[in-house]
């Protein structure tokens, strides 16, 4: 349980510290780690990349978008979640219709509340939940933590990844047993 609790505080601290680089950094350091636990097929793999890179590229390319929204792009399988927030529904409809139109997406899950753009606080406060969450998964014996993608909004955690039903409830029972989270939405898709 030490251990435990030091590897919380330890993720913790850095994502609080760095919060957008430490991301970049954990991610970028565990991508080698996550393909090869990663149920997806390496093209896959390095798709969802690209696709995430080229709809956040074509979204902060909109002056528009870029200038009144906060948006979040996460692509597992070439399935896209895309969370955040907009300040009226027709800017939230051209979001979708971006992405949505970014080659080899098949799918788009649309989680923009319409609302201002939210604050670097509750941001902050989100990338902690992610981290907690994440955390937690790795930690856990009877799941394999990296074949989950995990993103915060508002305190709602979206979970993503090509898991079982036993594998997906148990994911989804440690991210309800999280601090903070506030509901968790499942976007698995089940290989059962």
């Amino acid at each position: 349980m030490f251990i435990n609790n030091k590897f919380h505080l330890l993720i913790l601290s850095i994502v609080v510290i760095l919060h957008g680089c430490a991301a970049a950094i954990i991610a970028g350091g565990a991508t080698g780690i996550s393909a090869s636990h990663d149920r997806r097929t390496t093209g896959t793999f390095i798709e969802d990349e690209a696709i995430e890179l080229k709809a956040s590229k074509a979204l902060y390319s909109d002056k528009e978008i870029n200038e009144q929204t906060h948006l979040n792009v996460t692509s597992y399988n070439t399935v896209v979640l895309v969370s955040g927030e907009a300040p009226n529904e027709k800017l939230r409809d051209r979001v979708i219709d971006i992405v949505r139109n970014t080659p080899k997406v098949t799918h788009v899950h649309n989680e923009i509340s319409i609302a201002a753009p939210s604050s670097l606080m509750s941001r902050s406060s989100d990338t902690v939940i992610t981290a907690k969450v994440k955390s937690k998964l790795l930690a856990d014996k009877t799941t394999d933590g990296l074949r989950v993608k995990v993103v915060t909004e508002n305190g709602v955690v979206y979970l993503m990844g090509l898991l079982d039903r036993q594998e997906a409830d148990r994911v989804t029972d440690i991210a309800r047993q999280t601090g903070g989270v506030q509901k968790v939405v499942k976007l698995f898709q089940y290989t059962d």
